[in-house]
């Protein structure tokens, strides 16, 4: 294990800049920026204010609350025929860790669908800035995808991507453990999207391995959000770019709930992830066979999966 160290390494990119516009030097600069972070750290803090103080306050007080005080039996109706896109709870060895899926958040179908299974009458507030959040955070997505194709020159392929998108939203739950043995509440994992942006409340945990096995603290701001690569994304990118481990560590003697919520980017099933032949070279031979995301993450599901080191490479290497 690396030391920790302080955050300052990690790329802070400011989506509020008016001069972040395609064509112009700071959006160039940018996209190589981008892909450097996400070679390097596989991931970088964007600063994007969209995020209204009340909406801010709906998800992370009204929302986050509202859910998570659910009984166990209304939760448990969270299912989905994609692993780990549903509740996941009540689990012996995360006992900290509770989270919600809502399948196709960025759609009122998809949102009102969650919300009708969890509470009788619906929940329009719920529906309201749920949809709001997901659509704010898919447009700094798209436009975090469109820099990374830019960036290694195929910027005409992005369309296609972008086209065969679909987004989970996670409400996710920590508890502050009361044994000091079990500060660290979710463990060391890479996330099987293609993207994931993460943003929390006022409570820290979030901890990020970099390339060089150092272990970064991520702080980061109401404002702000987590960008991270995926193992669907490394695949996609001949393995160029980082999937980077993260963690969940609470401090022991704190006494708060720590809420995040995330965006997580899947791929529909019509869609093949392939490497372009522009990512391949003599430096960069081919690594991965073209694959299906969902089939992926169906491979993790199975014991191999879970158990491997090199999870793209047993499920889809050359």
């Amino acid at each position: 294990m690396g030391s920790l160290t302080a955050s300052p390494k990690l790329l802070v990119v400011d989506f509020n800049n008016e001069e972040l516009r395609s064509g112009t030097t700071t959006w160039e600069s940018t996209c190589k920026e981008i892909r450097h972070a996400f070679e390097n750290h596989g991931c970088f803090i964007a600063l994007y204010d969209k995020i209204s103080p009340q909406l801010r306050k709906s998800i992370f007080q009204d929302n986050s609350q509202q859910l998570f005080d659910l009984p166990l039996e209304k939760k448990v109706l969270n299912t989905n025929e994609k692993p780990y896109h549903g509740y996941v709870g009540q689990i012996p060895f995360l006992p900290h860790h509770e989270a919600f899926g809502i399948d196709y958040a960025t759609t009122l179908q998809g949102i009102q669908s969650f919300s009708n299974l969890m509470w009788h009458q619906g929940n329009n507030s719920f529906c309201e800035s749920s949809l709001l959040f997901s659509k704010i955070v898919a447009e700094l997505d798209e436009k975090v995808v469109r820099m990374l194709f830019e960036s290694y020159g195929i910027a005409k392929k992005c369309e296609s991507y972008l086209e065969s998108t679909t987004y989970l939203l996670r409400y996710i739950k920590y508890d502050t453990p009361k044994m000091k043995e079990n500060s660290m509440v979710f463990p060391p994992h890479t996330d099987k999207t293609f993207t994931t942006i993460l943003y929390q409340n006022h409570v820290s945990g979030l901890e990020v391995q970099t390339r060089d096995g150092q272990w970064i603290t991520l702080e980061f701001s109401p404002s702000s959000f987590v960008v991270m690569a995926g193992e669907a994304c490394r695949g996609w990118s001949n393995d160029r770019l980082l999937t980077p481990i993260h963690k969940v560590i609470m401090d022991i003697n704190g006494s708060e709930t720590r809420y995040t919520i995330g965006l997580f980017t899947f791929l529909k099933d019509d869609k093949i992830i392939e490497v372009a032949e522009e990512l391949v070279d003599e430096e960069h031979p081919l690594k991965f066979k073209p694959f299906v995301h969902l089939d992926l993450i169906k491979f993790f599901d199975t014991e191999r999966g879970r158990r491997s080191q090199n999870l793209l490479k047993d499920f889809c290497g050359v």
